[in-house]
């Protein structure tokens, strides 16, 4: 997982602009709602590649990278972009209303949204709790 804080690139009176990707194609894009609690994720791909970026609010994200032990926790605020790599679990939990984009490479788009989606038995947050540490309960 990579994470990166976007700097505002152009600014005058009428606003801002920024860049979220350069030279970095996708094969799809989602825009995702959700309101303070939810949870979302849970899951790992095995052929997707995941980036988020977040337009609003902030998100309590949980991610562990397949083969590993450590989960690792940290906030996802307003104009940070996240990379999942390809067997990487993903959590978030939403600390206020908030929206994110969410692009993937990798047969995750429209009807083949669920056909690389696995599911983890025991969320990410509540494994952190417990300190668990065994991949295969996914």
């Amino acid at each position: 997982m990579k994470r990166e804080k976007r700097k505002i690139d152009f600014k005058d009176a009428r606003g801002t602009i920024m860049d979220i990707f350069v030279k970095e194609p996708y094969q799809h894009c989602v825009i995702v709602y959700s309101n303070k609690g939810s949870v979302r994720g849970n899951h790992f791909h095995k052929k997707s590649q995941q980036t988020d970026f977040m337009l609003s609010g902030s998100m309590q994200a949980f991610s562990r990278k397949q083969g590993s032990k450590k989960i690792e926790k940290f906030v996802v605020r307003q104009n940070d972009v996240t990379r999942w790599d390809k067997g990487e679990a993903h959590e978030f939990i939403a600390l206020q209303k908030c929206a994110f984009l969410s692009f993937v490479n990798g047969p995750r788009g429209g009807d083949n949204y669920e056909n690389d989606t696995f599911r983890l038995k025991i969320p990410l947050h509540e494994q952190a709790k417990k300190k668990i540490t065994d991949w295969t309960l996914q």
